[in-house]
């Protein structure tokens, strides 16, 4: 069943059902104040952090997806009212007409019921603190309307997300509000902290521009009565707000307004909310008298987000494709750049931090589309780099780099430990950053990167040049290697669920390792850093000669624990294949051709299924061990033998390396949310977005995604499609172009901003292959190989690239 269609022209999503399976949701803001909003206008608002600077209240992990920011209209002669938002009143849809467009960084609500039409857009204002809510309401009867609208929002007490939720005995007794010039005011421990205007700038407001507040509640209690709730609000039942302010208890922003519309007339009101104190909350809604201000303000967002997209635009035969890199797949990795794992609707990111490889990896999905905004990124991340090579598995919103506490390993006790909930380092944290900077210096060119000095994240840690950073990431793995000189996987590698033991090996650490030290060996000869060249090939020979142990007839094994017993060989009951060694044995550039034809191969043959490809086969059941903690989840469900979506950008790529654009572009559609458009019902997550995994075929409901838009997904399957599918793989000297794609497909064509010029590729495939280059030109010019140098290229750059 489809629940709405892709809008690649405006780089929308329409919702044309307001019922769909689940709230599906969108993103606004910057990391200083962000909004989270559902196509029934669902949501929560936050300033820099889910967990601590949460305003608005929601209710997780439901499909009712309430409370949220709503406007209420009441017919005041008919004595009917309904939402702008279908969503909470819920009129039947036989009436009720609604369709949600969500856009990139705006989301507009047009609905319609008994003759009155409305239009409410939502949108936080480029690089500001505050949102917005506009509501245009039309009298598209033949006659007069007496209305009144109420916008409402249901205040946090607390901007810690757990205090307001669970310390009650303490936040219902530190709130009040008042009612000052249109607006709605919360104080909160209004007592201290007070600066010479008697603020404490924990003050929260609701105003209203463009009518006068008839009448209003700040407290929820009086707003939605006794016995009731966000459907049946006794204030909008009886038509009037009772004017009751909140003192000690929950505290609402609710403003009613009372108007005549003669018939074809259209009312503009302009909701806004944020934390300011009541002086600068009454500058910010001034501004708002202008006419034309919001238009503006949208038109902005519209042109920057399009903008930054637009840097980079496929158009192949694919509309799943053409959907998910063009608009929401690089949008959702803006997203998860700018926000971590901090905030969904599924859970509430209490987590206060940035996960030190989530971060790291997230980078990668926008390099291609702003890479000095990923160098930012990137300079943050090493500062948060332990100068004995590894990262800091959290890294506080408030970082302060040089003056840091850090993990004293597996001591709970630490105080890096007590700040942070993390008491040890993960091994593969810090080798992240050997991808996602030479991703960097092949989009820009700019070797001079390795040479900027950063500090290191402790007390006295010091500073280094970049290229320091990355021989001290490879160190810290070399300085802790298991019995048989493989990576020890520490508190744990990459997967969260899977614990070897202090000195058991991950395979998977082994090839990231493995690539970052070819990574190195490139770097040190370019620097002429001989001594460095020498260690790194010994150290690759040796590890080389570890992994090499590791293949088991036709898959690399998982890892080896500390007592020496061996997690994924062929042999094994449950667990015996995993997805991870193979896709990186070839990512890493390690597996031999053999080896990784037939690793791949039992890839597709044990892993594949209609939803993506598992995570590991057979799941624990009968057979794990103390360190395999996935099997609490049921059998094909997350860790334990799900479809974890991060791992299908990196089995798309490995595919693609080896040229089976066939096989790419099968994984591709069958993990991609827009191939499910048409199944919405059975996916339930937005068919927009990543999902952090899906469910498998054990499951009665196989197919069913869960956790959406914060998740290293959509970077690792933005890679996958850019590098892999498209074949666009810049280094320092320019781009090589060698695409693996269906070969069915006649060719394709890319637009890619590049280092101050536009390239143009037309893609042809006459001899419909899935790889392989037959030439070449820039300009008119041929040129060998698949490689176009930067030297090549003007500010208009046209390439035809032919398959073969």
């Amino acid at each position: 069943m489809q629940y709405g269609y892709f809008d690649l022209k405006n780089k929308e999503y329409v919702i044309t059902r307001p019922d769909t399976p689940a709230p599906w949701a969108n993103y606004l803001g910057s990391p200083e104040y962000g909004a989270i909003v559902s196509n029934n206008g669902g949501g929560y608002s936050f300033v820099k952090s889910g967990a601590n600077g949460r305003i608005a209240r929601y209710r997780f992990n439901s499909n009712i997806g309430l409370p949220g920011r709503y406007v209420y209209i009441r017919d005041n002669d008919a004595k009917d009212y309904w939402s702008a938002t279908w969503q909470p009143v819920g009129k039947s849809l036989d009436e009720y007409k609604t369709e949600c467009h969500h856009g990139t960084a705006y989301t507009t609500i047009n609905s319609e019921y008994k003759g009155i039409k409305s239009a409410l857009t939502y949108y936080v204002p480029l690089n500001k603190t505050y949102e917005v809510w506009r509501i245009k309401i039309t009298n598209d009867s033949d006659k007069a309307r007496n209305l009144s609208t109420w916008g409402f929002i249901e205040f946090t007490n607390e901007n810690n997300y757990e205090q307001d939720q669970v310390n009650l005995q303490y936040t219902l007794f530190i709130t009040r509000t008042s009612f000052e010039g249109n607006k709605i005011v919360q104080h909160i421990n209004e007592n201290s902290g007070k600066d010479e205007n008697g603020f404490n700038h924990k003050e929260r407001f609701f105003g209203l521009v463009g009518a006068d507040v008839s009448a209003y509640n700040g407290n929820l209690d009086s707003f939605i009565g006794a016995y009731r709730d966000y459907g049946n609000p006794i204030a909008v039942e009886n038509g009037k707000c009772d004017n009751v302010l909140n003192y000690n208890s929950n505290a609402c922003g609710a403003l009613q307004s009372d108007f005549t519309l003669a018939a074809g007339e259209t009312k503009e009101l302009i909701y806004i909310l944020g934390q300011k104190d009541p002086i600068t909350a009454e500058n910010i809604m001034a501004e708002y008298k202008a006419e034309g201000k919001v238009d503006a303000e949208v038109k902005e967002l519209v042109d920057y987000w399009h903008g930054q997209l637009n840097n980079f635009q496929v158009e192949t035969p694919s509309e799943e494709f053409n959907n998910m890199v063009d608009v929401w797949n690089a949008y959702q990795c803006f997203i998860t750049f700018i926000w971590s794992r901090a905030a969904s609707f599924i859970y509430c990111g209490l987590r206060n931090g940035y996960g030190y490889r989530d971060t790291v990896q997230d980078i990668q999905g926008i390099i291609h589309i702003n890479p000095e905004l990923a160098a930012e990124k990137i300079r943050f991340m090493l500062s948060a780099q332990v100068s004995n090579g590894g990262g800091l598995p959290l890294v506080k919103f408030d970082h302060r780099a040089g003056h840091e506490t850090c993990p004293d390993e597996n001591d709970e006790n630490s105080v890096y430990a007590k700040e942070t909930g993390h008491p040890s380092y993960r091994a593969d944290d810090a080798l992240w950053l050997f991808p996602t900077i030479v991703k960097y210096i092949g989009e820009t060119g700019n070797k001079a990167f390795l040479d900027e000095v950063i500090v290191y994240a402790e007390e006295g840690g010091g500073e280094a040049t970049v290229y320091d950073h990355l021989k001290n990431a490879i160190r810290f793995s070399q300085e802790r290697l298991g019995a048989h000189k493989m990576p020890a996987g520490l508190h744990a590698d990459w997967n969260d669920c899977l614990r070897m033991g202090k000195k058991g090996e991950s395979t998977f650490v082994a090839f990231q390792l493995y690539y970052a030290m070819s990574v190195m060996k490139g770097y040190a000869e370019e620097r002429k850093d001989a001594e460095y060249v020498r260690y790194i090939t010994e150290a690759q020979a040796e590890l080389g000669k570890a992994l090499a142990d590791c293949w088991d007839e036709d898959r690399f094994i998982r890892g080896i624990r500390d007592n020496g017993e061996v997690v994924g060989a062929k042999a094994d009951p449950e667990a015996s294949m995993w997805l991870n060694p193979q896709s990186w044995s070839v990512i890493s550039g390690f597996a031999s051709k053999e080896q990784a034809e037939k690793a791949l191969e039992s890839v597709h043959e044990i892993l594949n299924t209609p939803y993506g490809v598992k995570i590991m086969e057979p799941p624990y059941v009968d057979h794990y061990f103390d360190g395999a903690l996935m099997h609490i989840f049921n059998p094909d469900t997350k860790e334990n033998g799900g479809i974890f979506s991060q791992t299908q950008g990196w089995i798309i790529l490995a595919e693609s390396l080896m040229g089976h654009g066939n096989r790419a572009f099968e994984y591709f559609l069958e993990s991609a949310p827009a191939s499910m458009n048409d199944k919405a019902e059975q996916r339930v997550l937005e068919p927009y977005v990543h999902g952090q995994f899906t469910e498998s075929t054990r499951s009665p409901y196989a197919g069913r995604s869960h956790v959406h838009w914060l998740t290293g997904t959509g970077s690792t399957v933005m890679v996958g499609c850019v590098e892999g599918i498209c074949g666009m793989r810049p280094n320092a000297e320019g781009l090589v172009i060698s695409p693996s794609i269906p070969a069915e497909w006649d060719g394709f064509k890319i637009e890619k901003n590049f280092r101050g010029k536009h390239l143009s590729i037309d893609i042809q495939n006459p001899d419909h292959v899935q790889s392989g280059i037959k030439s070449i030109t820039v300009n008119g010019e041929a040129v060998e190989g698949d490689f176009v140098c930067e030297c090549k290229m003007t500010e208009q750059t046209n390439i035809t690239v032919v398959m073969g």
